[in-house]
Parts: structure tokens; sequence; C-alpha cells
């Protein structure tokens, strides 16, 4: 791993408070527009106790996650300058997130819901809240595989020290999450894939990899019959309208009728049943009925601008882990918010993967909270004096190129 040297440049304190803003931005439509989707199925925002209403957990969390963002942001700058602390945490992280991983395969330990066993029960002194270990396993993997390619004595092109390793940790992850989550295995994957390549491994390992990943992804597909279903609905949503077809069908209906301006807040008829995990994995839908495409369009606009700045805290990092690590938080913000617009407005078949900061949920939140903070202590940390006027041929070389020789 690339040593601390240098000064940090100046001019890098605009990413990382830009980050947080835009994340806190996010949070506060998503309270809103959670506010706005539950009102009628709690028929109060808060009736007794804060916990049990949706928009009374969504605030707990929210004001929890903007805590986790600051402390994230402040420890990682003190983690970066410590190898050795940066080691220990990163594989400690890993080995817990594996075994959680394993723990909801494990029946009387997972805490099924809706047919799936996703989560873990949590509860002390007669306080209880659910987990769900497939949320940290995406920064797990991520500062995995950030801190496998860029060790110092490891050459990145070599096959068994650095391309092996990589790979047998990346079909683990999938794997694991991909038998209860298929939506959250395939990010994995996409994410793992694209540090691979960026990192500078080999093209024919990686074309290899490619081919037995898509073969893999094709089993866990095959292993439930309800995913299949949903690949058929997607194909044609008609088919089925008040079946596999029904929950597409009803977001496109509430997209539609949002128009330019939309509804109103509060102004949705969707949320009254007809259009499922309205606050949830479908709160996009609701954005643009109640908001309109203007909404919709805003919201699209705060992630591209979440994706410059995370890329050019990729380009101004200032080790090779960190430009890598970043890499990585960047893609995994930008491919999931890519992937649940692409579900809501039909454009891939319907899976259950949230809006990053803005989907009701704990886990997930916390989790993306963590993960821009981390983004953002990079982003603080800058280019080192002594690096940057090398930049361009660290770029250019194996760091990131993903130009591996054949």
């Amino acid at each position: 791993m690339t040593k601390d040297i240098g000064t940090t440049s100046p001019g890098m304190t605009a990413e990382p408070t830009g980050l947080l803003g835009l994340a806190v931005g996010l949070m506060l439509i998503g309270l809103v527009m959670v506010a706005s989707t539950t009102a009628s199925i709690d028929r109060s925002l808060f009736d007794g106790s804060i916990w049990r209403t949706s928009l009374g957990r969504q605030l707990i969390f929210v004001g929890a996650g903007i805590v986790l963002m600051f402390v994230s942001l402040h420890a990682s700058r003190l983690v970066f300058r410590s190898p050795r602390a940066l080691r220990f945490l990163v594989i400690a992280g890993a080995v817990i997130t594996f075994f959680g991983l394993l723990a909801v395969l494990i029946p009387g330990l997972a805490d099924p819901h809706r047919g799936s066993s996703r989560w873990l029960r949590v509860g002390f002194g007669g306080f209880s809240f659910a987990v769900q270990p497939s949320e940290p396993a995406k920064l797990a993997l991520v500062g995995l595989l950030a801190w496998l390619l860029t060790r110092e004595s490891v050459n990145v092109a070599s096959f068994w020290a650095s391309f092996v390793p990589a790979a047998v940790v990346i079909g683990l992850f999938v794997a694991l999450v991909g038998s209860q989550d298929f939506g959250t295995s395939a990010l994995l994957g996409v994410v793992g894939m694209g540090m691979l390549m960026v990192s500078g491994c080999r093209w024919r390992y990686l074309l290899g990899m490619i081919a037995i990943g898509m073969g893999g992804m094709y089993g866990l597909l095959r292993a439930a019959t309800y995913r299949m279903d949903r690949l058929a609905a997607f194909r044609d949503i008609w088919a089925d309208p008040q079946g596999d077809g029904y929950q597409p069908i009803q977001s496109l209906t509430a997209i539609a009728s949002g128009s330019w301006l939309g509804s109103g807040l509060g102004g949705g008829i969707q949320k009254y049943g007809y259009l499922p995990e309205s606050h949830t994995d479908f709160i996009f839908s609701a954005i643009c009925e109640e908001m309109g495409a203007v909404g919709g369009f805003l919201v699209i606009a705060l992630y591209i601008t979440i994706l410059y700045i995370g890329l050019r805290t990729v380009w101004r990092a200032r080790t090779r882990f960190e430009r890598l690590l970043a890499f990585g938080l960047t893609a995994t913000i930008a491919t999931q918010a890519a992937m649940n617009i692409a579900v809501v407005t039909v454009l891939a078949p319907t899976t259950g993967i949230s809006l990053p900061f803005v989907s009701a949920g704990g886990s997930g939140l916390l989790t993306f909270c963590v993960l821009v903070g981390v983004l953002g202590a990079v982003a603080s940390r800058g280019v080192a004096v002594a690096e940057s006027s090398a930049k361009a041929e660290a770029i250019g070389s194996s760091d990131l190129a993903g130009a591996g020789a054949w």
C-alpha cells in the first residue's frame, strides 16, 4: 500500500462538504416522501411510540446516519494514517460481515420477513431491531478488495497473488448474498468486477471471470421460481397485470400521472394501496407522482453530482489504496441508484434494491452514511504534493488504467 507522503493540496475542502451536503439533501427528500407515502397507511404520522411509525423510525435513522457520517469522516482520516490499523479494520469488518451473511442462512437465527430471510434480529434492554448483513457487505467488499489489490509486496497483474484472492472474495460475497437477495448480489458483482478492471488486472483473467460470473448469476436466477417469474413479467408486464406485472404497471402509472410538476406533496393516489413498497424500493415512483418529472430529474441530478465529486476524488486521491477505495465507494452509490431507477421505470426486472439515502429503512441508510463519510475522508486528504506532479503517470499506469497486459 502506498505510504502517506507530502502534504495535502489546497482546495479539497469543497469535496467532502459537497458529498455530505448532497447525502443530507437526499435524506431530507426521503423523509418528506416517507411522511407523504405512509400517512395513509399509519393513519397518523406519529401514533403512540415514535418507533412504531415509519416516519418516526426514519427520523431516528436519519439522525443516527448524520452522526455516523461525521464520525466515519473523522475516524477514517486517522485510520488512513496507520497501515496497521487500516489492515486490521478492513479484515475485521470483512470477517464480521461474512459471519453475518452466514447467520441469515441458519434457521432460527434469521428473522424472516415476507418470505425472505435477509435480516438478523438484534435486541437489548427490551428494544430490538432488524439488521440486514447484505448492506454492510457493500462497504466490507469494497474495503477488502481495495486492500488486497494495493498491497505493496504484490504485483496487481499476478494471477495467484492478486487476481485469485480478489476473485474468491467477490465470489463468496456474491454467492452468500445472492441466496437471499439477487439485486444486491448483482450490485456486488458489478462493483467488484469494476474494481478489478481499474486496478490493472489482466484482461484475459477478467474475461474468464465474467463468463463464470454470468453462469453463476444465471444459476441464482434459476434457484428461485419467483426470480424467473419476475424476469418473464419484465418481458411483458401486461401478460399478468394482476400478478407479477402488477407492481411494474402501478409504478409506471404513478410516474406518468405525475407529468412535469406532479400532483403536489401528499396528493398522490398510488400510495393508497395501489403501489406496494411506495416508501421503500419504489419511492422514486412516488417522487415522480407527487413532484413530477422535475422532482425526479432533481433527484437524478443529485446522484450525478455525487458521481462527479466521487470521480474527482478518485483522480485526486493521495494513495493507491484510497484511489481504488474511492472508486469502489463511488461505483456502489451510483450503480445502486441507477439499478433502483431502472427497476421503477421498468428498464430492468423487479428486484428488491433501495434508492440510496432516500428509501425508508435502517441498515441501508446507515451503511450509505458510513460509506459517504469514508469517501469524504478520502476527498479531504487530497493529493500529496510529492505525488501531484506524477499524477498523470500514476493514473495512466496499472493503478487505475485497467489496461493490463493480456
